[in-house]
Formats: structure tokens, C-alpha cells, sequence
């Protein structure tokens, strides 16, 4: 039992509409349940509640047994003094507000019908399942409320995104370009090294990269250079000599602080090499005057990949690492890349830019997330094997925040899918 149950009960009017009554035996009469809070303070607001023939307005606070009022300290709380009713599953103590009065309490479990009961075991048994509790069930669910949920989870995942951005951009002192290029950096950096490569990018003044852009030497250095790339043990090729002697030049002149740990290469794909990537990204950039203000006013697909037609260094077309000479090959830019960066970096950005600047680009980027093509995942292959096929990169984002938010934290009473399909079954 949880107490998300009981705020389902509350909210899709669940409980008789007459013969309630508190602990005390006074009759109870729900004229509106409230609005649902889910920041800090009472459980549901502006609820107007007839407790023995009384109309009263105010909040209503929940909890699996009535002690957990003491337990979460609300008698000591002044935000709790305005609590009307106490509806709790299990009456086991009287509640008194701040003030000393007594609340009057609402057992729920009096009133709550057996099938209800069965319904929601039945979908919390996440024991008969291997991957979501509704597994057996989901594929049952109206394909319309699926669709309308998953864009809101869409939305849902590109607030959580945008917390990172803004700290970014409070710390770089409100400068978009600099939050770019460290989103970007952790985007190269894949899943291996990302958190190494934003922890770098986020310590790199970023006027400096400005400086640089123009002397393609000086931002190749500074990026191998920052990165921890130019540290490699007895390298006499000429080209790495010529990178770490203009880094250890920009060092001097900036007064760089030198990475004290390297990337990895273990497990990666040559093509995956840190080496390989920052190269990319350096190309990016020599290419991209003003990259941040050209990525706001793409409104295509089609603009973001010819933007993104990026290959790494002549250098690396016959090396993945410093020194070892390898067959020939153009690194480009896959598509599956280039959709990882619009995924992870260009939509999010574009999300928060919009919110700065009071534009309303949802259309825009929905649109936009919608012609990419679904990513490749465990968790979306499990999806599509219970019956919730995934057309596209919007529904794989939406499918991974419904994933960690809400199924691996049993939150089925929060979720479109799961109410619906208690409703359907009680």
C-alpha cells in the first residue's frame, strides 16, 4: 500500500458520495477534492469539504496512517495550519493543528471497494513481471491516451534536462555560446568519457576558445591539450610534438590549470576514440562562426545535418591514436551521432532558449524530435516487446523518462497508463 493510492481514490472520486463520516462520527460531504500539489506542503489545495453540516475551504493532507502527521513533523509546520481534513488509510491517533485543535480524520479504508483493492494489487504485483509492472496489460491501454502521455513525458524529460542547462548558464554568467560548447563536449564525449568532458569544458573559460577559433593550431592544442589527450608517454610524432608544444604555450599565456587524469579508450570503438572526437569537435567549431546563434535558427533536419557534415583532422584520416598509423579513413559524423547531439544537446538547448526568451518554439521541437528515428536501447526494446511499439525519438525519450521516473519507482498511480488501466479494471 502506498499512499499514491490514496491520492488516486481522492482525485477520480473513488470514495461513496454519502455515508462517510470522521473518526469522530461527524458526516462528511466532498463538494471539491482539491488540486493536487506535488511540491512541498498539504497533499491537495483549495478543497471544500461539509464536515458536520459545515462547509469549510482549505487543504487536505494524506497519509497511510494518521501517527505519520508526527512522524513528518506537520504539528510544528504553519503550513499544515490550514489542513481541513486528514485522510488517512489507517485512523490509529489523534491529529491536533499547531494551534491545538483536532483535525478531523477521514479512514479511507472503510469505504474503498474490494474490486478497487484487487485492481491495484493486481497491477502493483511487479513480482509476476520481469520489466514494468502493467507489462501484461499495457498493450491494452487506448493508443490516443498513450500518445498524449508520451508527449508529456516528452516535455516532463526536457524539464529535468534543462536543470543542468541553467545551472550552465548561471555559472558561465548567462553566456549561451560557452553552455553550448560544454553540452557539446559531454555529447563527444559519449557515455564513457561525457562526465569527464563536461567536468573539463565547464573549467575552461570559454573566452579562450573564442580567442582560439581563428588559429586552428592554437584550438586543436587547447582541446587535446585541456582534454588530457597530449600527455602521452614518449611520442615523437611530429604532429603530437607540434600540439603539445603550442599547448604547453597556451598554458603559460592563460594561465591553464593541465588536466590531472586522461579519457579512456578501454571498451570504446576506434571510431568512439577521445582522440577522434575532440578532432571532431575542433573541426566543428573552425567551421561554425558563432555556432550557438546558427543552431538556434536551424528549423530543419536537413540544416542541422549539413551543419553537422564534420570529419575529424587530415591527421586522423591514417591514425586513431598519436604515433600509430592505421588504414586510411575519413572520420565523419554518423547520422546516429549527429541524431544524439540533436537528442541530448540541440532540443534541450533550444527548449531552454525559448523559456529565456518567452518564445514558443514546442511546436517547432516536437516536430523536430519527431522525424528522428527511435534510438536503440534495452529498455526500448522491452517496451516494444510488451506491445508499446516506439515510432520515433520523441516516444524512445518519452519511453525512457516513463522508465526511470515512474516504473522503476512503482509510481503507477501518477501514471496515465497505470490509473487508466485500474480504472478499467475496477
Amino acid at each position: 500500500m502506498r499512499e499514491d493510492l490514496l491520492y488516486y481514490i481522492w482525485r477520480h472520486n473513488k470514495l461513496p458520495t454519502d455515508g462517510l463520516c470522521t473518526g469522530n462520527g461527524e458526516p462528511v460531504l466532498i463538494r471539491a477534492p482539491g488540486t493536487q500539489n506535488s511540491l512541498a506542503g498539504p497533499d491537495f489545495f483549495n478543497a471544500k469539504i461539509e464536515i458536520g453540516g459545515q462547509l469549510w475551504a482549505g487543504n487536505v493532507e494524506m497519509h497511510l496512517k494518521s501517527s505519520d502527521w508526527y512522524v513528518h513533523h506537520h504539528e510544528a509546520d504553519e503550513n499544515y495550519n490550514n489542513v481541513i481534513l486528514h485522510v488517512v488509510w489507517e485512523d490509529d491517533i489523534a491529529v491536533f493543528r499547531k494551534d491545538g485543535s483536532q483535525i478531523p480524520t477521514l479512514e479511507v479504508k472503510r469505504y474503498v471497494s474490494d474490486k478497487l483493492l484487487e485492481g491495484y494489487r493486481t497491477l502493483m504485483d511487479g513480482s509476476r513481471t520481469n520489466f514494468i509492472n502493467c507489462e501484461k496489460d499495457v498493450k491494452l491501454v487506448d493508443a490516443f491516451l498513450v500518445e498524449n502521455w508520451l508527449h508529456r513525458l516528452y516535455i516532463e524529460r526536457l524539464e529535468h534536462k534543462s536543470k543542468l542547462i541553467f545551472e550552465l548558464l548561471q555559472t558561465s554568467k548567462n553566456d549561451w555560446e560557452a553552455v553550448l560548447f560544454m553540452l557539446l563536449a559531454k555529447n563527444f564525449g559519449s557515455k564513457v568519457n561525457g562526465p569527464y568532458f563536461l567536468d573539463r569544458a565547464r573549467q575552461l573559460d570559454f573566452s579562450i576558445v573564442r580567442k582560439a577559433v581563428n588559429e586552428p593550431l592554437q584550438l586543436e592544442a587547447l582541446l587535446f591539450g585541456h582534454f588530457g589527450l597530449l600527455s602521452v608517454e614518449e611520442c615523437s610524432d611530429s604532429h603530437y610534438v607540434q600540439l603539445q608544444k603550442e599547448y604547453e604555450y597556451l598554458v603559460r599565456k592563460f594561465g591553464l590549470d593541465g588536466p590531472s587524469s586522461k579519457p579512456d579508450f578501454f571498451g570504446l570503438r576506434p571510431m568512439n576514440f577521445p582522440t577522434i572526437r575532440v578532432s571532431q569537435l575542433v573541426n566543428l567549431y573552425r567551421e561554425n562562426y558563432n555556432l550557438f546563434s546558427k543552431l538556434m535558427d536551424l528549423g530543419t533536419l536537413e540544416a542541422v545535418y549539413k551543419t553537422f557534415e564534420i570529419s575529424a583532422g587530415p591527421y586522423w584520416e591514417a591514425h586513431y591514436t598519436f604515433g600509430k598509423t592505421s588504414k586510411p579513413r575519413v572520420k565523419k559524423l554518423s547520422k546516429k551521432f549527429i541524431d544524439l547531439v540533436v537528442i541530448n544537446t540541440l532540443v534541450p538547448l533550444k527548449f531552454c532558449y525559448a523559456k529565456h526568451t518567452g518564445r514558443d518554439w514546442n511546436e517547432e521541437l516536437i516536430s523536430l524530435i519527431s522525424e528522428l528515428a527511435s534510438e536503440d536501447n534495452s529498455i526500448i526494446k522491452n517496451f516494444d516487446s510488451v506491445g508499446l511499439k516506439t515510432q520515433n525519438a520523441l516516444e524512445s525519450q518519452a519511453k525512457l523518462e516513463l522508465y526511470t521516473s515512474y516504473c522503476t519507482k512503482n509510481k503507477c498511480m501518477q501514471c496515465a497508463i497505470g490509473t487508466q488501466l485500474l480504472i478499467r479494471n475496477t
